[in-house]
């Protein structure tokens, strides 16, 4: 019979990617814990570690059985730390990884604000627009902009992200001003690599339901801060978050030359695995950056 004590060791070896950090963690040796995670594997019929001197990598049967070992794992140490009076202390690290927009726009500073506000607390932020694997690379939260479908997670729903089309005075001026969807096709249309659908096709509102357009240009980026830097060039017409051209709408550095005919409009979810109850720290930390992300909904 599966010992519940394997279960948990197991679930703190995939944590810290390593035998040796857990066997100091619990006052073990490295082949007592090398000899229980066998023992769990044997009592499984399953192997869920594949071993090598630099790293340790889940298998398949190994990623199924952290999701349920870690639930054990949470519920476990919520139950212990309420009977030892800690259950409400907020300390500990949190590893997350944001979007490079919300990252700059607002997310540093919510972040470093509420590791400032909780003294006990360390926070490891990476900005990237890569969908990571929260329990492949470790992760307690992820914020994403985009569509959810792995059920193994669960997400929190904090804003909705409208995307808009733009161009600078001086590309209008030289150009002229689609006023129509299908008109982009005679413009200059920077592409922003980091989509869903694909840089090329943009989605609109139309009589019977949305649809896509395929457009062209001669410049694509995966970086929002250039795409940004090349539509106040005057270089094309940019298909962006409005979030991310808030401040140039308001300057009149950027026009937003077909409002309320853009279809596009993504959610900003907080993603954590899937647990009974999350950890108060990451509870914490999800309002306070839903509290700062609607404190400027209007950038939405």
């Amino acid at each position: 019979m599966t010992r519940i004590d394997d279960l948990i060791l197991f679930a703190q070896v995939v944590e810290q990617g390593s035998f040796s950090r857990v066997a100091e963690q619990n006052s073990l040796t490295n082949s007592v814990v090398s000899k229980r995670i066998a023992r769990l594997e044997k009592d499984l019929g399953v192997q869920l570690l594949y071993r090598t001197t630099r790293k340790l990598t889940l298998s398949e049967a190994g990623k199924k059985l952290y999701k349920g070992a870690a639930n054990v794992q949470q519920v476990a140490t919520e139950a212990i730390n309420t009977v030892s009076g800690f259950g409400e202390s907020i300390t500990g690290h949190i590893k997350m990884s944001v979007p490079t927009i919300s990252g700059e726009l607002l997310l540093a500073d919510a972040v470093a604000e509420f590791c400032a506000q909780y003294p006990g607390m360390t926070v490891d932020m990476s900005l990237e627009n890569l969908f990571v694997d929260l329990i492949e690379d470790n992760y307690d939260l992820v914020i994403r902009t985009g569509y959810l479908e792995d059920s193994s997670l669960i997400a929190r729903h904090i804003i909705e992200s409208q995307w808009i089309i733009c161009a600078s005075p001086g590309y209008i001026k030289h150009h002229g001003r689609p006023t129509e969807p299908e008109a982009l096709i005679d413009h200059n249309c920077l592409q922003y690599a980091y989509q869903t659908t694909g840089a090329s096709e943009w989605e609109f509102k139309g009589d019977e339901g949305d649809y896509i357009l395929k457009i062209k240009g001669n410049f694509t980026t995966d970086n929002a801060s250039a795409l940004r830097k090349a539509a106040l060039g005057g270089y094309g017409i940019a298909y962006v978050p409005r979030c991310l051209v808030y401040h140039d709408l308001l300057k009149g550095d950027l026009i937003d030359v077909m409002p309320n005919q853009v279809a596009k409009k993504l959610g900003v979810y907080a993603v954590y695995p899937f647990t009974r109850k999350p950890p108060k720290k990451i509870r914490l930390l999800i309002e306070h950056i839903r509290q700062r992300y609607l404190a400027i909904s209007e950038y939405f």
